[in-house]
């Protein structure tokens, strides 16, 4: 169970947080022709996953900084929030390549600036197992590329999925906070408070976020 829950939660987020990226992917290659558009497409994908691995890499050597933790958990918070509020992604402000090259060039930097929630969420919950992060983004691969766009037509379709993804974002946020050592010595060791905290934080980004989506 130590390695089965993680790596369903990791699953989860990677399938919540993927479909803006994976929408980045097509719109970045829709000039191209046929073949260059997959190559494009495959290229774009591997250099994306090599750069967030790098990236992984950096954020877990930060975690053990002072408040990192504490950081960590209010970006996530945002993200869950975020997820709840945010309009969908306007294709036509997404740059689209005129080659291949350009093509590839976008995805990556395109998916350098989009997957900060992406990596935060897997390192969350991967209690810095190194083989469940990379496992975590091997998955990323199969999902921007195929699961993606069937992730966003569900999310568009069931809005109550929306609250789940942003319930487990907001309970993940909740975990890395915890881990914050100030916050552990408050806490000292009593898993009914940290279960509250945890409940609690779920209940006020829903609560917050699902009103301002009804306002919408």
């Amino acid at each position: 169970m130590e390695f089965v829950e993680p790596f369903v939660k990791i699953l989860l987020i990677n399938l919540i947080l993927s479909g803006d990226n994976a929408v980045v992917i097509a719109m970045a290659s829709r000039n191209l022709p046929s073949n260059l558009k997959n190559k494009a497409i495959v290229w774009g994908t591997v250099g994306a996953v090599v750069f967030r691995i790098l990236f992984t890499v950096i954020v877990m050597y930060l975690l053990k900084l002072p408040y990192i933790h504490l950081i960590g958990g209010i970006l996530l918070l945002v993200v869950a929030y975020k997820l709840l509020v945010d309009e969908e992604a306007d294709e036509s402000q997404i740059k689209v390549g005129n080659s291949l090259k350009e093509a590839i060039v976008i995805i990556i930097f395109a998916d350098m600036l989009m997957s900060l929630d992406n990596v935060l969420g897997i390192v969350a919950v991967s209690n810095n197992n190194m083989m469940l992060v990379i496992l975590g983004i091997i998955l990323s691969i199969p999902i921007m590329l195929f699961a993606s766009q069937f992730i966003l037509r569900i999310m568009e379709t069931y809005s109550f999925v929306v609250y789940i993804g942003s319930a487990l974002l907001a309970w993940t946020a909740g975990e890395m906070l915890v881990k914050e050592p100030f916050i552990q010595r408050s806490l000292s060791s009593n898993t009914s408070m940290e279960i509250v905290l945890l409940i609690g934080l779920i209940v006020l980004v829903l609560s917050i976020g699902g009103i301002q989506r009804r306002y919408r």
